[in-house]
């Protein structure tokens, strides 16, 4: 995608507003729909999700499958790449993603995940997990470092049969905490046994929200976390989610 669009980076577009939108006056569009007809146009049919102005430089926002581009309000150039705040050097881009790949907390089924309890069990975290993911494993050993917090594990299994195979084991199980925790701290397999699953389900959820990589992580906050953290940065995060 971004080799597609690269190559438009910086680059002057002539005369886009009167091509875009012949048939329509421009007076009667917003500028945010004028950037989205026109880009799409111009990008060779890529879908533009959404558009809105930015508070810097008078660039507006444009939202491009999982990325984010900017232009101005006449779409002369295009800018590809991250904004950073001066002053405090923060990443503005990159914050602005995370927000945007957020999953409300209120809008996960819990029930079709495996509960785990540690202490208190005051603050929550959600973890959508492959069995056989090695990155996955790592993360459940720098978790259990971690009190004071309730675990959902939505068995999340997208690299193999296998994969699919052992998550229904967990979920079949009398104790399903204790089987994903024997399976993936100690390598214990748990005995295969029929029930139903809520696993097709948690694969539909992970396709909607575009989960392409295990473990990923939800916080209270509604923030998304791919990758294995260490214990370090997710006891910071869960301390930070907790005051959002």
């Amino acid at each position: 995608m971004l080799k597609r669009i690269s190559v438009l980076v910086l680059v002057l577009l002539a005369q886009v507003l009167v091509s875009a939108q012949a048939a329509e006056p421009v007076g009667k569009l917003t500028t945010e729909v004028i950037i989205k007809r026109t880009l799409e146009s111009r990008l060779g049919g890529v879908k533009v999700q959404a558009v809105a102005k930015t508070p810097y430089l008078g660039l507006y926002e444009v939202r491009v499958d999982n990325e984010i581009l900017y232009t101005d309000e006449k779409i002369s150039y295009i800018f590809s790449g991250n904004i950073i705040d001066a002053r405090s050097m923060q990443n503005l881009t990159e914050k602005r993603l995370r927000e945007l790949s957020g999953i409300k907390w209120e809008d996960l089924p819990l029930d079709a995940a495996v509960k785990t309890v540690r202490g208190g069990g005051k603050r929550v975290l959600a973890v959508f997990s492959d069995p056989n993911c090695p990155y996955c494993k790592r993360f459940e050993k720098e978790l259990a470092k971690v009190d004071d917090v309730t675990i959902y594990t939505f068995l999340y299994p997208i690299l193999s049969q296998d994969s699919h195979d052992k998550a229904k084991a967990v979920w079949c199980s009398a104790d399903k905490s204790k089987a994903w925790s024997e399976l993936m701290l100690d390598g214990k397999v748990p005995t295969a046994a029929r029930c139903d699953t809520p696993i097709e389900n948690n694969l539909e959820l992970g396709r909607k929200y575009r989960i392409s990589g295990t473990p990923t992580l939800v916080f209270a906050s509604g923030e998304r976390v791919p990758g294995a953290i260490p214990a370090e940065r997710l006891e910071k995060m869960l301390v930070e989610s907790g005051k959002k």
